[in-house]
């Protein structure tokens, strides 16, 4: 980040940054660094927006140990500018590295906005929807290029509802993947029933089939983003993720959290 920003960008970032720690729940360290001048402001445009910040909490589940993003330019509605806030009259590509600790994604995966998601995917076996209601979800991060996922779900059909527990480790060549090209998948090398006597077969391939999909996504869609996964690395306790972001709009915490 720039050492000398001019005034209106230290005004306007000291603004932001006091606005978007109001609405997390705790927040370690956070440094906006917007750019522009006055002259473009008045006309809603702003020539980039660097943020770092450390141990971000919302919703007392959902932490980031530390993220790194940084847009292209922005083209913001002024008026929104003197809440301290940045309200995008078109939409803004953005890179963001985040580390993720393996006790931060355990935490968040017992949070409402994964239980919502999950339960968004189905099975279709043989013509018959099948959804998912998850009961325990954990993931571990042993290092070597490897995550390993147990967890236990409902799975509701038509007129039985069954429990599957499951072991499943996905693997990146190298410790490093690209998850979201066609030559550097990553790969589910094992995938196994803990719990759940009684289930066919062919639920239990489907389950297994849609593992890979959700491994496979090209993107992901939350409220007013898309987010693409360019680059990822597993070490032994943490995650980093290297991620393409095209954002409509930024929501606010409430939103992001419930979305209709």
């Amino acid at each position: 980040m720039s050492d000398k920003p001019n005034f209106e960008e230290k005004l306007l970032s000291q603004a932001v940054e006091r606005r978007i720690s109001e609405e997390l729940d705790e927040v370690e360290q956070i440094d906006i660094e917007i750019k522009t001048d006055i002259g473009k402001l008045f006309r809603g445009q702003v020539n980039q927006v660097d943020l770092a910040g450390q141990g971000l909490v919302v919703q007392d589940k959902i932490r980031v140990q530390d993220i790194k993003l940084q847009t292209d330019s922005i083209s913001i509605n002024p008026l929104s500018v003197i809440f301290g806030q940045l309200e995008l009259n078109e939409p803004v590509n953005a890179d963001i590295r985040l580390v993720l600790t393996e006790a931060d994604i355990n935490n968040a995966l017992t949070s409402e906005v994964i239980y919502r998601w999950v339960r968004q995917f189905q099975l279709n076996v043989d013509g018959e929807i099948v959804s998912f209601e998850p009961e325990e979800m954990q993931v571990f991060l042993p290092g070597d290029g490897k995550l390993e996922f147990k967890g236990k779900v409902w799975l509701k059909e038509k007129d039985n509802t069954h429990i599957l527990g499951y072991h499943a480790i996905a693997s990146l060549a190298a410790g490093i993947a690209h998850p979201r090209t066609r030559t550097k998948p990553p790969m589910l090398e094992s995938f196994r029933c803990t719990e759940g006597e009684g289930i066919r077969v062919e639920l239990i391939a489907a389950a297994m089939q849609k593992a890979k999909e959700i491994i496979n996504l090209p993107y992901l869609e939350w409220e007013n983003m898309v987010f693409s996964i360019k680059d990822m690395e597993v070490k032994k306790g943490s995650l980093i993720l290297i991620v393409k972001a095209h954002i409509k709009q930024i929501p606010s915490t409430d939103t992001m959290l419930y979305p209709d």
